[in-house]
């Protein structure tokens, strides 16, 4: 078995086959700070490394909340290669040996982890060790709190230490901050499909609501009597979710609704181009999933916001086959362009999208 205490480096996850537009946005994300590297991945493995010298540094100066293709956000510790299936804690507990000093400099010198999270990549082939993860986290819990490793029970003052299995012989080590990183294993929300939705995109902006929107903008912002818009609502699971915090929605759509919301007293239905159709008033919230091109999506948003017709929005925005990340930054500058000012603006590729971004924006 052989112990190795990589590069320093950033580890990032993301969806299987985005990993080239995680891997260049880390890489200008880190040039903007100042930090010089080079991005590491295979493709289809839903992993990216970040390799810089001063990846410490850089993972507390790049917040997890501004980048838009990483499901968690980690700092690289040890890489452990030849494990015996008979004894993998024991290498474990001597790889942390190796790395005292980042572990110290990230939970202010206590030496200890307030959290264990043992977990695989989204790939088939990480998919099939949800097995060996979950038993050997079981198993690894009192052995690292036995040498004081790990806190008794989660302490969110102190950082997470992760572990990352490739297979049964291969494991990495890497810690995140509680305050600065997702908080499921993988990234990957563990949200239900909202009940009745009358379609499972009902699921997108639920995950949306949970990862864009702070606690206090989901309390503020989402409650009843407030007034909003889907564009493109048909078959209304959109408007279901918002109809479900207790808004009354315009679902603007040439296209049916399906139950319950076809009829619902909260929803009125128009039959109209998301394009085309603007409100009376002005509304508290602005949803939109339409298929169309993203720069034209992008546009008919900021015509939302600069003509005052909403408050709050969240739009996706489909992504070409090709130069996603550039697409991704075009559109959004484009958008803060045309847009004006705006108090909020964060975007992030949601486990329930696929070739797209998810963008919540707020005057």
């Amino acid at each position: 078995m052989s112990t190795a205490k990589p590069e320093p480096a950033l580890l990032a996850y993301c969806r299987p086959g985005f990993e080239p537009e995680l891997a260049a946005e880390l890489t200008a994300r880190a040039a903007e700070r100042d930090h010089w590297g080079h991005a590491a991945t295979e493709r289809g493995s839903g992993v990216v490394r970040y390799v810089c010298a001063s990846a410490a540094l850089l993972e507390r100066q790049l917040a997890f909340d501004d980048l838009i293709f990483a499901r968690q956000k980690l700092l690289a510790l040890a890489r452990l290669d030849g494990l015996d299936p008979k004894d993998r804690i024991t290498p474990l507990l001597a790889a942390l040996e190796t790395v005292r000093e980042p572990v110290a400099a990230a939970s202010g010198g206590a030496l200890r982890f307030g959290d264990l999270v043992v977990e695989h990549s989204d790939a088939d082939e990480g998919r099939e060790l949800a097995g060996l993860a979950r038993g050997f986290g079981n198993a690894l819990r009192p052995a690292l709190r036995k040498p004081g490793w790990l806190t008794d029970k989660p302490d969110a003052r102190k950082p997470r230490l992760h572990v990352l299995v490739h297979s049964g012989k291969r494991m990495e080590l890497a810690l995140s901050r509680v305050e600065d990183s997702s908080p499921w294993p993988g990234g990957i929300p563990r949200l239900r499909q909202p009940p009745n939705a009358p379609s499972r995109s009902a699921a997108k902006l639920d995950e949306a609501i949970h990862t864009l929107l702070t606690d206090e903008e989901r309390q503020t912002l989402l409650r009843e009597g407030l007034r909003g818009a889907d564009l493109g609502a048909a078959p209304g699971g959109w408007t279901w979710v918002l109809v479900r915090a207790g808004l009354r929605v315009t679902a603007v759509d040439n296209g049916p609704l399906k139950e319950p919301v076809a009829g619902h007293p909260q929803v009125e239905h128009l039959r109209a181009d998301g394009f085309r159709w603007q409100p009376a008033r002005p509304l508290d919230w602005m949803v939109c999933d339409m298929v169309e091109q993203p720069r034209r999506v992008a546009e008919r948003m900021a015509e939302w916001f600069r003509e005052g017709w909403c408050r709050n929005a969240i739009f996706n925005l489909k992504l070409p086959m090709k130069k996603r990340w550039d697409e991704t930054v075009m559109c959004l500058d484009l958008f803060r362009a045309q847009a004006g000012e705006l108090k909020a603006l964060r975007a992030r590729q949601l486990y329930h999208d696929r070739e797209e971004i998810t963008v919540f924006a707020r005057r």
